[in-house]
């Protein structure tokens, strides 16, 4: 049996490291993330576009430096010209063609970018979202455009915005004609970013937006519950795996204890062999004849075979190396074995009784230390094995004899 279960904490520790590597994978995989800039995924990439107020009679510039694809900067100064001041720079998604493209973003739930200004701001997020019940492909005044505040400084502020919360302007439902409760709005077509100043920008002063580290980010639930199943079902396969082990290695442990047993079958085996020494075999007899008395002790022995206690512990230390109390429990427990082998109908309790003991749970501990598992698991066992090796012990005296 320590083999088997130097073998099974072996498999138990290579178990947990596997599951705890998966389980940071799987976790790792939960959260979903994508740069944005520099962007190209599958042919689809980023078009720069401004936007000012001047279409409106403003006087408000903005000036694009495209030069750095990993980052999104421009320059630019709000005038007050114009009733509704405002500048912004877009990033459309096109495809390989120019096409206009609508990119699933179902599975992110937050925008996450690094934000730097001068002098320090309020800007605005914008994403516009293709609504199939409403929106008509290429016209952006008809997409849901809904959006937030962040700040920045020249220092940079790391912004973390849940896309999930956005606010689409009101002026946008009264352009629709659609009721201010229809707020919500879908993330599986976007069809581009924009940044822009606020009604909170300072005016008349040169200014500038840097934008870098644009990454969408998520969570797949898809992935915990793939890791909940797996790590399940690896531990069922370890679990149905040590239970068969351990009954293979049992049976095994059992088998070997029975053959290790059969010289010590005296109960049979010491009346049908010769002892030039009539004290010592008069002991050994008695011992054997008299051990179901659940009242024998070295007294009663003594008292029995007319031999003092010194003497019958010395014919038991050099016939078989144990001390009395050792032998009478390892005569009693066998024949229980052998018992509870052949005869399936009898109770634990009866075959305890009479082997000699009167104490039922002391019975079921001795028996466990003795053969490694309960009376009732020992039953079940040997009929797992198709035969009894305490049968084999009780009769191989009487082949010998024969």
């Amino acid at each position: 049996m320590q083999d088997f279960y130097k073998k099974a904490l072996i498999a138990l520790l290579l178990l947990v490291l596997g599951d705890a590597l998966m389980a940071g994978l799987f976790t790792y995989g939960s959260y979903p993330s994508f740069t944005l800039l520099p962007a190209q995924r599958d042919g689809a990439l980023w078009h720069y576009r401004t936007f000012t107020d001047q279409f409106m009679g403003g006087a408000s510039t903005l000036r694009l430096d495209a030069q750095n694809k990993a980052r999104l900067r421009f320059d630019f100064k709000v005038k007050n010209a114009a009733a509704y001041p405002y500048v912004s720079s877009e990033l459309v998604q096109e495809d390989k063609n120019g096409r206009l493209a609508h990119m699933d973003w179902s599975k992110y739930t937050t925008i996450n970018f690094l934000a730097k200004c001068s002098p320090a701001n309020t800007m605005t997020l914008i994403i516009s979202t293709f609504d199939p019940k409403i929106s008509k492909p290429g016209k952006f005044e008809t997409y849901r455009s809904p959006g937030t505040y962040f700040s920045c400084n020249e220092q940079g502020v790391p912004v973390s915005l849940d896309m999930t919360r956005f606010t689409t302007p009101d002026w946008w439902f009264t352009q629709m004609k659609l009721d201010l409760s229809d707020q919500g709005y879908r993330l599986d077509g976007v069809s581009k970013v924009v940044f822009g100043t606020s009604p909170y920008s300072p005016r008349d002063i040169d200014s500038y937006l840097e934008v870098s580290d644009l990454t969408l980010r998520g969570r797949d639930w898809r992935y915990l519950v793939a890791m909940a199943v797996a790590i399940l079902a690896s531990w069922l396969g370890f679990g149905l795996w040590f239970f068969r082990g351990h009954a293979r290695a049992l049976l095994a442990g059992l088998d070997s204890q029975m053959k290790k047993d059969l010289p010590l079958v005296a109960y049979r085996q010491l009346t049908l062999e010769p002892y030039k020494d009539k004290e010592k075999a008069s002991i050994l007899r008695f011992i054997a004849t008299n051990y179901t008395d659940s009242g024998l002790d070295l007294d009663g022995v003594a008292a029995g075979t007319g031999a003092n206690r010194n003497k019958v512990n010395e014919v038991l230390k050099a016939e078989l190396g144990m001390t009395f109390t050792t032998y009478l429990n390892k005569l009693r427990l066998t024949e229980a074995a052998r018992l509870l082998a052949e005869n399936s109908g009898a109770a634990v309790a009866e075959i305890a009784y009479s082997v000699g003991y009167a104490n039922v749970s002391y019975f079921n501990r001795l028996f466990k230390d003795e053969y490694g598992c309960t009376p009732k698991a020992f039953r079940s066992l040997s009929v797992q094995q198709g035969q009894s090796a305490p049968a084999e012990a009780s009769t191989a005296p009487e082949d010998g004899a024969a």
